[in-house]
């Protein structure tokens, strides 16, 4: 069911959101407004062994398991890869309308994190650029899977600021 947007709070320009009553995510008292991720991938097994890699290392914990499907939880949030019988492509295509990659803040090692993920089937974008790829105060990984889904490690060191378009 959607919110009532004409009795939601506008709040004043340049405020918070986060401060706002019935404003940006903390309004809904779960903890955060994203509920899950769902990502449809080609191959379950290979998705599997690299996402679950990743969201393991990240602090991610197990979650589900059905026969097209998987998923991890951390805190209220969960992602899914789900090899979907509905599925019409082979490849995710990052740089096409829709989902470019999720972002996810890397508490621990970003370096080590980084030199071990080749062996679970993820590259090194923008290495010439590594870290700091997102701009100057922005330290972060960008890597990318074998099915071309994107996902971008920011150091829980590094600045809250968001990294500026590219």
């Amino acid at each position: 069911m959607m919110p009532d947007v004409t009795t939601s709070p506008t709040p004043d320009a340049g405020a918070d959101p986060l401060e706002v009553p019935g404003a940006g995510w903390r309004a809904s008292g779960r903890g955060g407004f994203l509920h899950h991720v769902e990502l449809w991938v080609p191959d379950l097994a290979r998705a599997e062994r690299s996402w679950g890699w990743l969201l393991t290392r990240l602090g991610a914990e197990p979650f589900q398991s059905w026969e097209h499907g998987r998923s991890w939880r951390s805190g209220g949030t969960y992602v899914v890869l789900e090899q979907s019988p509905a599925l019409t492509g082979g490849r995710h295509d990052r740089r096409s309308p829709g989902l470019n990659h999720l972002a996810f803040w890397c508490d621990g090692d970003l370096d080590g994190l980084v030199a071990d993920a080749p062996a679970f089937g993820w590259s090194l974008l923008f290495p010439d650029r590594h870290p700091f790829a997102g701009g100057p105060d922005h330290r972060a990984a960008y890597l990318e899977d074998a099915d071309g889904y994107e996902v971008e490690l920011v150091s829980s060191g590094a600045t809250r600021n968001p990294p500026q378009p590219s």
